[in-house]
């Protein structure tokens, strides 16, 4: 049973869009700046007066590629690819940057009861859309009981900076946030370099701050969620926040007429197949937006909006039925709907 790959690899959520509060304040401009990392792009603005733009950009490059160097299981050498290969059950003394996003995983798994899984890796990698991307077949059910044996949160440890696994092949991934670290990772970094507008997107997750050189507040769109078209979906102000989407309409394969999205659900080791195709959240931190939205996406539309509500997020889910698409938001999402 073949089936074929549909990888689109335009990977930005939201737009960015210009808004209406025009300021007369010359002096101020906008600079672009724009890069490759972490398999996709990244797109920076930042104001203000004669900015280095060129010291600026070599600062960011070298931030992200420390991220890299800690975190990306692509780079054989990597901090987290060292540890994925060792099968030693030792703990072992981790980066900072390694142990602030293993630390935010792990709080945000358990608090989603397991819907966010950055062990769920393997079973990413046997559906095919992992580094180690191999298979030709849908995988069986005893290929896949195997594969869940080897993941689950409760297999890994970390306590007072120092990292371990109770299983020899445990294998941590953490795409699920490490894009939205290096988005809060960057903007605090052009913070400490004295910029407080900006905006900061790495692969559609986003981090934004103050205004445009105009005066005007930073304007996002939604993505509609359709794989076919790139079309905006519903604007907001996220004002000083970062805004992670999450969806299942981009990157899926089809195999005998059925769609199975990138998207794993831990629990059944199977790719979701619920009616809920998009995620967004607004939040201060990108990292933390980042692992909430795809939390929400694994749960589905109803236990994604009860988690929002009992959790005060704002969240902004979009569902697909036979008649289009519905739109739901969380009391605290409102406040950002333009």
């Amino acid at each position: 049973m073949q089936y074929r790959i549909k990888l689109v690899l335009a990977t930005l959520a939201v737009f960015v869009l210009s808004g209406c509060f025009p300021s007369n304040d010359l002096a101020r401009q906008e600079y672009y700046l724009q890069g490759k990392t972490m398999g996709t792009t990244y797109n920076i603005k930042v104001v203000g007066e004669n900015v280095d733009t060129a010291k600026l950009q070599q600062g960011i490059d070298e931030q992200l590629k420390q991220l890299n160097q800690e975190m990306s299981t692509y780079i054989a050498d990597s901090e987290l690819s060292q540890f994925n290969q060792s099968t030693s059950l030792e703990s072992t003394k981790v980066s900072k940057g390694l142990a602030r996003v293993i630390k935010e995983a792990i709080r945000l798994g358990e608090l989603s009861n397991g819907a966010l899984d950055v062990t769920v890796g393997p079973l990413v990698n046997l559906w095919g859309f992992g580094p180690e991307y191999r298979p030709e077949t849908v995988p069986s059910n005893e290929l896949l009981a195997s594969t869940r044996a080897r993941i689950g949160l409760d297999k890994l440890t970390f306590e007072n900076g120092m990292l371990a696994k109770t299983i020899p092949d445990l294998y941590v991934d953490l795409s699920t946030i490490a894009k939205g670290y290096g988005v809060d990772l960057v903007a605090e970094f052009i913070e400490m370099n004295g910029i407080n507008d900006y905006l900061v997107e790495i692969g559609g997750e986003m981090r934004l701050k103050g205004f445009k050189h105009t005066g005007e507040l930073w304007h996002v769109a939604i993505e509609k969620p359709l794989s076919t078209e790139r079309a905006v979906h519903q604007i907001i102000i996220p004002k000083d926040n970062a805004v992670a989407t999450s969806g299942d309409y981009r990157i899926y394969f089809e195999a005998d007429g059925q769609r199975f999205s990138h998207i794993i659900d831990p629990e059944t080791g199977k790719p979701i197949s619920h009616k809920l195709v998009s995620v967004t959240v607004i939040h201060p931190s990108s990292m933390t937006a980042d692992g909430l939205s795809t939390a929400m996406m694994v749960m589905g539309e109803e236990k994604a909006l009860a988690f929002a509500k009992e959790n005060e997020l704002a969240a902004y889910i979009i569902a697909k039925t036979d008649h289009g698409f519905v739109e739901q938001s969380t009391v605290k999402f409102m406040q950002y709907l333009k």
